[in-house]
């Protein structure tokens, strides 16, 4: 993927399905821990993608897509007022997890299904986490913050000291 990247930033042509995948890589905040498919954030992200669009990002025909939808429950992309499903960044993430269980790690698809009863997206894990970890609030006294400062200047001076 890297000799993409240095293709596109040189100005050279790639493929439309390449541009696609570094695109979609550019666009989504998260990236996937176990699946290699790192995603980073340029300040541009659309709401929702086309079948077509997906097809393109994940590298699957769209037929395998709807095939999916049938046989994961968890994959249930919405439909637009004309009856298209449009299909999120958490979807388009799913999609590219099962892709890694099925061909990657070599899942059957009951295996797959097993496997993702116990998925949870990285974006509920976290809002799961931060409403079971509110820490109180504490105010800092004056004293204890100079006190922190004459311990970092402190470790500080040591460190200059051991350096020299």
């Amino acid at each position: 993927m890297n000799g993409i990247v240095e293709r596109v930033q040189a100005g050279a042509d790639c493929n439309s399905r390449q541009f696609s995948l570094l695109l979609f890589e550019t666009l989504s905040d998260d990236s996937l821990a176990n699946g290699g498919y790192a995603m980073k954030h340029i300040g541009i992200k659309k709401l929702y993608y086309s079948i077509s669009e997906v097809s393109t990002i994940t590298g699957l025909e769209q037929y395998v897509l709807r095939y999916w939808e049938s046989e994961f429950p968890q994959l249930k992309p919405a439909k637009n007022r004309a009856g298209n499903r449009i299909y999120t960044n958490k979807d388009i993430k799913l999609i590219i997890y099962i892709k890694k269980l099925l061909r990657d790690e070599r899942y059957t698809i009951e295996g797959a299904k097993k496997v993702l009863e116990e998925y949870v997206p990285e974006s509920e894990a976290v809002e799961q986490l931060e409403l079971l970890s509110v820490p109180q609030k504490k105010k800092i006294s004056d004293e204890e913050i100079r006190a922190d400062l004459v311990e970092v200047k402190v470790f500080l001076e040591d460190l200059v000291v051991r350096l020299k």
